[in-house]
């Protein structure tokens, strides 16, 4: 090799090595928020690190570890100067494959074992994304990113299990959350039809009248026993068969009188009125006079509960088919103001606001 040739591909190595040494780094991560607490309360909006990541709270919460399966944190990527994981690039193929109880967010793109990719529609705790329509869709990869829109369906009750402990800590453990799941088939429209916010305003609307009626679900039947006798209306054909006592009130919304048992065994196909007992006995069953209750009864109002929360009507009319004028108008404002208050801190916890017309 002449020297000429020689010098030439010394300088352009030189000059190569100059631009990769010029060439900017990578963007640092972000600087991270203040380190998460297990005794700090956050509210939506609310920022934290924890294990090199920044999060964000979604709603309300205590002592739950970002990162964790309650899914009320957001990942909002890497902090403190660490590098972040690479975003795949438009038409490629490489999204991570899916992890059975690894928290998503709105927006994840994920492989599955049948080789196809899935968005998450919404932000859930690693559910299937074959059988959770309502959080995951089905995802062409390689397209762009579509928004996730949110659509009414019975399978994507808006309250987690942990949301659920968070509102009812002392609750008895009769009254369990797969019990509340398990009853939703029984009534497909109950917090499932509207908006999000309206989605879960309603299941808060229901759940504080529910923690009313239980003192935090603690009760599980009628604690009066004076009252028993009261339950048997006899100028009904079909009378009391479970016996006089048998109908006190029982569930989340105090299921009482043979009438009512006997309506809400038809409409379930459960003959509650020679065995009133399966409400206090079955957590199922329990839950599903109460959803029955909410979704069909008009009780001493002009319509049902669920009626009310989904045409805008406002928690106040909640109150008024549960008990009318006992409460409302001036009857007992401390029992209104009560359910209300529930209300209130419930839907903080489901991360949306209470909407107007609160009072009756």
């Amino acid at each position: 090799m002449s020297i000429k040739r020689l010098l030439s591909l010394l300088s352009a190595l030189a000059v190569a090595v100059g631009l990769a040494v010029l060439l900017p780094a990578a963007a640092s991560a972000a600087a991270c928020a203040t380190t998460w607490s297990s005794s700090a309360v956050y509210v939506g909006g609310n920022t934290a690190s924890y294990g090199g990541h920044n999060w964000s709270a979604k709603w309300w919460t205590q002592n739950e570890t970002p990162g964790g399966s309650s899914g009320v944190w957001a990942d909002q990527g890497t902090c403190g100067g660490s590098t972040p994981s690479p975003t795949p690039t438009s038409g490629s193929c490489n999204y991570p494959a899916w992890v059975a109880g690894q928290t998503y967010t709105t927006g994840a793109v994920v492989r599955y074992t049948d080789g196809k990719y899935y968005i998450a529609e919404h932000d859930n705790p690693g559910y299937d994304p074959v059988i959770s329509t309502w959080y995951w869709d089905p995802y062409t990869c390689g397209g762009s990113t579509p928004t996730p829109t949110a659509t009414a369906n019975p399978g994507g009750f808006p309250v987690s299990e942990t949301q659920f402990n968070q509102m009812f800590p002392s609750r008895n453990s009769f009254y369990t959350y797969s019990g509340l799941t398990a009853a939703l088939s029984a009534y497909p429209a109950f917090a499932a039809t509207g908006s999000d916010t309206v989605r879960r305003q309603e299941a808060a609307a229901f759940l504080a009248n529910v923690s009313h009626e239980t003192g935090g679900l603690v009760y599980v039947v009628e604690q009066n026993t004076a009252n028993y006798p009261h339950y048997c209306d006899t100028s009904q054909s079909y009378g009391c068969p479970a016996g006089q006592s048998a109908y006190y009130g029982r569930g989340p919304i105090q299921l009482s009188w043979n009438f009512n048992y006997k309506a809400a065994g038809d409409a379930l196909g459960i003959n509650l009125l020679n065995d009133p007992n399966l409400v206090q006995t079955d957590a199922a069953i329990a839950w599903k006079t109460a959803l029955w209750y909410w979704n069909t009864q008009n009780g001493p109002g002009t319509m049902t509960p669920h009626n009310a929360m989904v045409n805008g009507y406002g928690f106040g009319e909640t109150i008024r088919s549960i008990n009318g004028s006992l409460e409302c108008n001036g009857g007992n404002p401390a029992q209104v103001q009560s359910r209300i208050n529930a209300y209130q801190n419930f839907v903080q916890i489901l991360g949306t606001v209470a909407g107007s017309n609160l009072s009756c």
